[in-house]
C-alpha cells in the first residue's frame, strides 16, 4: 500500500512509494499535454483541507487507547468530496491527501459530480474486536461530523472497512443530526439505503475495461490469458466476470501466494477473501508460486488488484504480460510506469479501470436522495453505460494525442476539473 512522505525533492524509487508525490507528478505530467492555466494546476497540487482528529477508544478490558484519524478533502469544484475511509496502521495525512487527489481524477474521468476525498484511522483493525470496531467507527463519525455530509463529503468503505462500518458511521451521523441520513456514506447494506451491486462494482469495472482493451488490440477474449494478483473484492469479481465472458484466467493469488493452471482456473470454485479468508492456496491447482512471481507470468493480461506499489523499478523489466490493467489503487510505481512505457507495455490506469466503485457509489447517492432503490439489473446496465462512455473518452485522447493510457485518462480528468475551476473562478 502507499506510504506517505512530503519530500518532493527525492528522485529515487522511494518517491514512487508516496501517494502524494506520485499524484503530484501525474498531475504535472498531464498538465504538460493540455492548455490549462498554471494557477489552476498550482491550486490542484494542494488539498482544500485536511482534518486531523483524535479518536479515543474504550477497549473491551476497560483500558483506553487514542488513535489518530484523518479526512483529506482535495477538491470539490465539481461536487461534494467523495472517497473511502480506511482502517490501517499506516494511514497518514499525506497518504490521505495523495489518495484524495486520485479520487478527484477518478470522479472527473467518469464525469461524476463529485470531487476527491480520502480518510481513515491509523489502527490495525485485526487488533480490534467487533464491538471495539463499532465504538471506534461511531466516535470517528462524531469527530468528523462537521466536515462530512450528503452535500459536503461522502465517505465509503476502503481498506479495513466494509458495509457494516458504513452502517455504523451512518447511524452515528444520523443520531447526531437528529434525522436518518443515508446519503452521508455509500457502500452501506441495501437494507438501510445501500445499492445492489456496490461491493462487486470495482471488480466488474476492471473486467469491463479489460474486455474493451482486449477488443481494442484485436485480441480474441476466449484466447486471452489473465493473471490476477489479489482475490479480494476487486480481483475476485474481475476474475469471475472475465471467466464468465470467456477469458482464460490462469492464475490468482491472496496474501499467502498464488495458484496457477495454464489450462485455466474455475474462478467460481476458488474462495474469495470474503468467502473464506486466505483460502486461495488451499485450492487444488497444478502449480503454486509467490505473489511476486505471479506478476512475472507469461500472460496476455496482468491485473494487479491487491495493494499499491507492487510493480516497481525492480521488477518492471520482468513483467511478461502484454497488457497491465490496474485493479488496485496505485499498483504501478512512477518509475515502473516509465519502464513499461519504454518497453511498449500498455497500462490501463486505476482511475479508469477500478472506477466502478465510485460510480456505483454515485448511483447509491442518487438512490438515497430520491429514496428509491434500483434493481441489480439496472445498476449493471448503468455501470456498463458509464464505463463505456469513460472508456471512449479516454480512448479518444489516447489516439488523438499519442500519449499513454494513463496520460490520456488524466488529460480527460484534468480538462474537466480545470474547466470547472475556470468557469467558477476564484473567491476573493
Amino acid at each position: 500500500m502507499a506510504q506517505a512522505t512530503t519530500d518532493e525533492e527525492n528522485t529515487g524509487e522511494s518517491d514512487a512509494d508516496s501517494a502524494l508525490v506520485t499524484a503530484r507528478r501525474q498531475l504535472e505530467r498531464a498538465a504538460a499535454h493540455v492548455d490549462v492555466d498554471a494557477n489552476v494546476i498550482e491550486r490542484l497540487r494542494h488539498p482544500t483541507r485536511v482534518a486531523r482528529v483524535s479518536v479515543p477508544l474504550k477497549r473491551d478490558d476497560g483500558s483506553l487507547d487514542v488513535f489518530t484519524g484523518y479526512r483529506a478533502q482535495h477538491d470539490d469544484v465539481r461536487g461534494p468530496y467523495k472517497g473511502g475511509l480506511r482502517f490501517h496502521p499506516e494511514v497518514t495525512a499525506d497518504e490521505c491527501v495523495g489518495l484524495s487527489m486520485w479520487m478527484t481524477w477518478k470522479c472527473a474521468v467518469m464525469d461524476l459530480p463529485f470531487g476527491g476525498g480520502k480518510g481513515g484511522v491509523a489502527v490495525n483493525p485485526k487488533d480490534l474486536s467487533e464491538k471495539e470496531t463499532e465504538r471506534l467507527t461511531r466516535r470517528f463519525a462524531e469527530e468528523l461530523r462537521d466536515v462530512v455530509g450528503p452535500k459536503q463529503d461522502v465517505p465509503a468503505p476502503d481498506m479495513g472497512t466494509d458495509a457494516q462500518t458504513m452502517a455504523w458511521f451512518m447511524d452515528a451521523y444520523s443520531m447526531q443530526t437528529g434525522q436518518t441520513t443515508p446519503g452521508v456514506v455509500t457502500g452501506k447494506p441495501p437494507v438501510i439505503g445501500g445499492s445492489y451491486g456496490r461491493e462487486e462494482s470495482p471488480g466488474r469495472s476492471v473486467a469491463i475495461v479489460t474486455r474493451e482493451a482486449v477488443d481494442y488490440y484485436d485480441w480474441d477474449l476466449s484466447e486471452t490469458t489473465v493473471a490476477v494478483q489479489g482475490f479480494g473484492s476487486v480481483g475476485a469479481n474481475a476474475a469471475r466476470a472475465l471467466d464468465d465472458w470467456g477469458a482464460n484466467v490462469v492464475a490468482v493469488s491472496d496474501v499467502n501466494g498464488a495458484i496457477y493452471d495454464p489450462d485455466g482456473l474455475d474462478t467460481h470454485a476458488v474462495p474469495t477473501h470474503e468467502e473464506e479468508p486466505e483460502a486461495v492456496m488451499g485450492h487444488d491447482a497444478p502449480q503454486t508460486m509467490s505473489n511476486e512471481d505471479i506478476l512475472e507470468l507469461d500472460v496476455d493480461v496482468l491485473v494487479p488488484a491487491a495493494v499499491g506499489n507492487v510493480v516497481t523499478a525492480d521488477n518492471a523489466d520482468r513483467v511478461q504480460a502484454d497488457l497491465v490493467v490496474e485493479g488496485a489503487n496505485g499498483p504501478t510505481t512512477f518509475a515502473a510506469d516509465a519502464i513499461l512505457e519504454e518497453r511498449g507495455v500498455p497500462v490501463i490506469p486505476d482511475i479508469l479501470a477500478n472506477a466502478g466503485g465510485v460510480t456505483v457509489s454515485y448511483f447509491e447517492w442518487l438512490q438515497d436522495i430520491n429514496r428509491r432503490q434500483w434493481s441489480l439489473e439496472r445498476v449493471h446496465e448503468e455501470l456498463e453505460s458509464q464505463m463505456l462512455s469513460a472508456w471512449n473518452d479516454v480512448r479518444g485522447e489516447y489516439e488523438a494525442r499519442d500519449v499513454t493510457w494513463r496520460d490520456a485518462a488524466y488529460v480527460v480528468a484534468l480538462q474537466r476539473v480545470a474547466e470547472a475551476k475556470s468557469t467558477r473562478g476564484l473567491w476573493p
